[in-house]
């Protein structure tokens, strides 16, 4: 019994030898194919070495050919707009004028702002529904009426609409006694006018809506007089303090952003539905004095 374990143990002690004697030839081959990989040069074989491995795993994969933006569709053709504020270089009236810039320089202070809804507004994009460039500098204004009075046009902007056909928005905001609300900062777009174009110009940003000037547009409109509140015709006009207010705003988004007396016109003008009049019973002749006294239609 004795010699048998012997014997065991023997064989035992001769298999591992062996086994450490095989490893130690992997281990010396996978050593050597290392050193001579690592040189970078070619196998005899053809095989790639270590580095060319390496470096062609660090290697980036090309991304894919992008497809050029498909291009927007152009809007459709529409009446050429013909400012009737032209340019107008006449003598203004010393009082007109000196009342309007004191206004203008109080404009700061005078400014109610609001934080309307976010489901009300957007962002000025850079880029249109198919990835076109697009410039969102402001670079029209539309003048617009609240039909009904200042406070249901407020309340209206403060309430949340999850649905696009309720979300609607000007910058700015003209009561009847020439109050001036900031309802919107003219960095962002308001949701002024729905599918609409200006001298052949609109932003597709939401192809289920269709183009529109939003996204370069400035929108201000005028508190409806009580007497236009329920009538679809004309109604009294809009104050002096209206139309004063009215005024200094415009000729600082004139002056802030570049933008020519030709470039103001009406939600009328540029609705491409047909169902916008406002706003009704607008004096151009007193918007125009009122410029010129400001310096910014001559």
């Amino acid at each position: 019994m004795a010699g048998a374990g012997a014997l065991t143990l023997r064989s035992q002690a001769k298999g591992l030898l062996m086994g450490v004697a095989g490893a130690s030839l992997v281990v010396s081959g996978m050593a050597l194919w290392l050193v001579r990989g690592a040189g970078g040069s070619p196998q005899a074989n053809g095989a790639p070495s270590l580095l060319d491995i390496l470096e062609e795993v660090r290697q980036p994969r090309p991304a894919p050919p992008q497809r050029p933006p498909r291009p927007a569709p152009p809007p459709p053709a529409r009446v050429v707009w013909r400012s009737p504020l032209g340019r107008s270089c006449a003598a203004a009236d010393p009082a007109l004028e000196a009342r309007l810039r004191a206004l203008l320089a109080e404009l700061p202070s005078r400014t109610q702002r609001l934080r309307i809804h976010p489901t009300n507004y957007g962002e000025r994009l850079t880029r249109d529904a198919f990835g076109n460039p697009l410039d969102p500098t402001p670079r029209l204004v539309v003048l617009h009426e609240t039909v009904y009075g200042l406070s249901s046009a407020v309340n209206t902007f403060l309430t949340p609409h999850p649905r696009d056909d309720d979300q609607v928005s000007y910058h700015m905001l003209i009561g009847g006694r020439g109050e001036i609300v900031e309802a919107l900062d003219p960095s962002k777009r308001a949701f002024g006018a729905g599918n609409s174009t200006f001298q052949g110009q609109w932003a597709i940003t939401n192809p289920k809506v269709g183009g529109s000037v939003n996204n370069f547009a400035l929108h201000l409109s005028l508190e409806t007089p009580i007497d236009g509140e329920h009538a679809e015709g004309a109604h009294s006009g809009y104050t002096a303090a209206q139309y004063d207010a009215m005024a200094v705003v415009l000729a600082d988004w004139m002056r802030r952003f570049s933008i020519p007396a030709e470039a103001i016109t009406t939600h009328r003008h540029v609705d491409l539905a047909g169902e916008r009049a406002d706003p009704r019973s607008f004096d151009w002749g007193e918007l125009r004095d009122r410029l010129n006294a400001l310096g910014v239609v001559c």
